[in-house]
């Protein structure tokens, strides 16, 4: 049985996105729906529909979050600053391992939203190199922290 990053990657490889591939492998614990997890996630890749804004992996991490301990009426103040404290926690810990939680900048500044971007990305093995590692280390930082 494959653990939990591992189980990650595997959807990365068949086609899944950073945001899809973390957000799915704690959908059993979290009470949701896998095919309802991959939905909500599916704009969330390469840094929101690539964006190259926060890393899809962190930001699936964030969803992850919140569906265990987020607010779930607007006056759970301690539900909100629970949450707001494990985003910030995963947030650190994931820009202490990999320098950034900004995809531009974890992709070293290819375009995404371009044909020559995306080229590069394939031909340079970036999923492998960049993105994979970040969906492994986001589901180990989450595995510790929810």
């Amino acid at each position: 049985m494959k653990n939990k990053s591992e189980e990650a990657v595997s959807l990365m490889a068949a086609g899944g996105n950073c945001a899809q591939a973390v957000l799915s492998v704690f959908c059993q614990e979290l009470g949701l729906e896998k095919g309802k997890a991959l939905k909500i996630a599916s704009g969330f890749g390469a840094g929101l529909a690539r964006e190259q804004e926060v890393c899809g992996a962190v930001t699936g991490g964030v969803m992850a979050i919140g569906l265990k301990h987020g607010q779930e009426r607007e006056s759970d103040k301690e539900a909100k600053e629970t949450t707001y404290r494990l985003t910030c926690e995963l947030m650190a810990r994931f820009t202490f391992e990999f320098g950034s939680c900004l995809c531009r900048e974890l992709l070293m500044g290819i375009d995404l939203k371009t044909a020559a971007g995306q080229k590069r990305y394939s031909e340079d093995g970036l999923s492998e190199k960049v993105c994979r590692p970040c969906v492994r280390g986001t589901v180990r930082i989450l595995e510790s922290i929810l």
